[in-house]
């Protein structure tokens, strides 16, 4: 491609949108913010004289990349007086025929998981991106090091810190969709009917429950560890917390979760992370400005 003209500009930028999104959400974990910086990246090529460039991709991802570092050092900050545990905001990954590989669809859900965001939460913001451009997108270092205004060898630095870091904080096992929902359909039944024995049957002795009110809905200020903790919070909270709602499954965040429906809106969304058959995590959240983006519909 020899330049980009006025003409084609928009839709250049919609092909790319999608990246776009993508990297913004795993750099900042807040579908809003995502789109601010998208918005911003579509202000900034809509300005640009796009006359010389080569690879609008390239040049897309590298404008959005800097943009998102820019909100998530602000987000920092922000995140500092946060109330009760943070968690990403669920973002629906639908992927339907844009990623037909299987490894590649594999990759991507891995790198938008739950776990995998909050562990990315402790990274720097320098080692965020770089992961995010090589493990979720697969960007060549060179691109990569462009992109930061880095070394090639300080970027492959930073890879090789943010991937023994992740590795060493991710659960490592690959969980069939299939199954991951039917253990979240029993985990839901065992709650919504107060069965204690069921809910201890199907908790990994270590689980853990991670709660998002943000101090704006009932949730635990801290995390619960112990599958008798985790057990008996349910046990105590979810029969008559699920009086009246609606239930309905999304695919949020690479894999199936529970969205709990009150009144019209969107009251909470549920999602397990299962290890040899168990619930090893219970992520709830309850934090109304993270639920905005999840539409209801009939």
């Amino acid at each position: 491609m020899v330049g980009v003209t006025t003409d084609t500009a928009t839709e250049v930028f919609e092909e790319h949108r999608p990246v776009l999104t993508g990297v913004a959400y795993r750099m900042l974990g807040r579908v809003a913010d995502a789109e601010d910086v998208v918005q911003e990246a579509w202000l900034r090529w809509s300005a640009a004289d796009r006359t010389d460039v080569r690879e609008p991709r390239a040049y897309l991802v590298r404008v959005t990349t800097r943009l998102a570092l820019d909100r998530l050092r602000q987000i920092r900050s922000r995140n500092e007086a946060y109330v009760g545990p943070w968690l990403p905001e669920p973002y629906v990954t639908d992927f339907g025929d844009t990623v037909p590989d299987s490894a590649e669809r594999a990759v991507l859900a891995d790198s938008v998981s739950l776990a995998v965001l909050v562990v990315l939460e402790s990274l720097s913001p320098l080692e965020r991106a770089v992961f995010v451009l090589r493990e979720a997108f697969g960007f060549p270092y060179a691109d990569i090091a462009a992109t930061l205004e880095r070394s090639e060898a300080a970027v492959r630095q930073l890879a090789g810190r943010a991937r023994k870091h992740v590795d060493e904080r991710r659960p490592r096992y690959a969980v069939d969709p299939a199954e991951r929902r039917d253990l979240t359909e029993r985990f839901l039944a065992a709650a919504a009917e107060g069965d204690l024995a069921g809910l201890m049957s199907l908790l990994a002795p270590d689980a853990r429950l991670v709660g998002d009110s943000g101090g704006l809905a009932k949730a635990p200020v801290r995390v619960l560890e112990s599958a008798d903790k985790v057990a008996r919070f349910l046990h105590g909270v979810a029969g008559p917390g699920l009086v009246g709602a609606e239930i309905r499954f999304m695919e949020l965040n690479g894999g199936p979760a529970v969205v709990v429906v009150t009144g019209g809106k969107v009251d909470s969304v549920l999602q397990l992370d299962v290890v040899d058959g168990r619930v090893q995590c219970v992520y709830i959240v309850r934090n109304p400005n993270k639920l905005l983006s999840l539409e209801v519909g009939p």
